[in-house]
This record gives C-alpha cells, structure tokens and sequence, in this order.
C-alpha cells in the first residue's frame, strides 16, 4: 500500500476503532440513564447508578466532537486528493483550495465556540456556522479535464437514498443539534426537548448503522492505487450495469504484452 492508500482508509479505520465505540457507549449510558428515570418515577429508586446521566452527557459530548471531525476528515482527502494531488493545473485550483481551507478552519472554529457558548442565541449561531460549513464543504465541485464539472466529495446523488456522504452528512447535523440543545434538555420541566433528543438520536443512529454498511460497500469500490487503471476500465466500459460481460482472455496465466 502506497502513502495514498493509506491517506484514503485513515477516515473508515478511524471510524471503526474510535467513533463506533464511542456511538455504543453512548446509546448504553443513554438506555441506562432513561430506565433510571423510569424506575425512579415508578418504584421512588432505581439500582442504576445515579453516573449513567452525566457519564452519557460526557460520552455524547466527545460523540458530537468525533462525528463532526470524522466528516470533516473523510471530506479533506478526496479534496487533497483532487485539487492537490492529482491536479494538473494547480495555480488554477490553488485560491478554490485555500478557500475550501478556510472553511475547514471556520467550521472547527464554530463547533469549538458551540462547546463554549452560553445562551440560546449564541449556540444557535455556532451550530448553524457549524453545519453550514459541512454543507458547503460538502458540495463543492471541481472542473475535470473535460470540461465537466464533478463533485469534490463523492456523493451518490444517482441513488442518494443508500448515500454514504448523505447518511454521514445527517448524523452529523443530528449531532450539532444535539449538541446545540443539551442545556435546555435540563432547564425544560415539560421535557419537550428531552423527547425530541431523544427521537432524533434514534434517527441518528438508524443513520449509524446505514452508515456501517454503506461505508463497507464504498470501500470494496476503492481500488489500491496500483488497481486503479484497471477498475477504471470497468466503469468506462459501463460494467457497472447489469448484466455485464467481462472478456477473459484465452490464457489467463499468460504474460501481458
């Protein structure tokens, strides 16, 4: 594996040993923290530990972080990749580039000040900074050699349904505005916002989990750099349409000329 391999799986291994995880944690601390609940309102006590709140307040916090960071990273490779890398007309991509950077820098920016903001309106401007950024780093294109202009960021809009970009775009949101709404979840006697924390972090994982599987099939299209000549073909030949006919040559075993 080339350095360049190795750049494009950095942002599924991350998501794999570190956000999973971290998802999993969360949904625990967040079952036991409503069962508490129950059986305190029910019975007057509960023999779950009075930690399982503020440990899944804790966990969801360093969620939100990771998931937002985790988008972010898979958007900066194929960004690099595209307007850096594999550009063959830099100095006419190098302001597109810097400009994209900037938003990577206000996006973070928006998202650390979330963590730090006070009052509603404040956090209200933070997330919606924040998700912005994702939104319009997400949906930039570039103009290929040919003329025609593609996505930066591969987004399946030709089935957007089982979109990988599109799931991890709205986890994300979810995460922001969950973010956004933690210390109205408290102040809320009504708990109006705890229900709808509550449905959109469902929502939320649903999109995980669509995520786990369509990340897992975006992956078995990513060839090793060395491969990639050679899986390009199949696309130009249109083999990605059923059915499809591969030509074997007569003697496989055969050296190529």
């Amino acid at each position: 594996m080339s350095v360049k391999d190795f750049a494009t799986i950095l942002h599924p291994a991350i998501a794999v040993f570190y956000v999973f995880p971290l998802i999993g944690i969360t949904t625990y601390y967040a079952w036991q923290a409503r069962q508490r609940r129950l059986q305190a309102k029910e019975q007057g006590k509960s023999k779950i530990p009075s930690s399982a709140g503020p440990e899944h307040l804790k966990v969801g916090k360093w969620l939100s972080a990771s998931v937002v960071g985790i988008t972010l990273l898979g958007m900066a490779q194929p960004i690099i990749k595209k307007l850096v890398i594999d550009s063959q007309n830099w100095p006419a991509n190098a302001t597109r580039f810097f400009l994209i950077v900037g938003f990577f820098i206000a996006t973070i920016a928006s998202l650390v000040l979330l963590y730090r903001a006070k009052t509603p309106l404040w956090r209200g401007v933070f997330a919606t900074l924040c998700g912005a950024g994702l939104v319009i780093i997400g949906f930039q294109n570039f103009q290929a050699g040919d003329g025609n202009f593609y996505p930066l960021v591969f987004r399946r809009d030709f089935e957007w349904q089982v979109s990988h970009f599109y799931y991890g775009l709205g986890a994300a949101m979810l995460m922001i505005f969950s973010l956004a709404i933690v210390p109205d979840i408290y102040k809320d006697r009504q708990h109006r916002w705890r229900k709808a924390h509550a449905l959109l972090n469902v929502v939320a994982l649903l999109l995980f989990i669509g995520q786990g599987f369509t990340g897992t099939r975006d992956l078995l299209e990513v060839p090793l750099s060395w491969q990639q000549p050679f899986v390009e073909q199949l696309y130009i030949n249109n083999c990605q349409q059923q059915p499809c006919q591969v030509i074997v040559p007569e003697n496989p075993e055969a050296p190529a000329e």
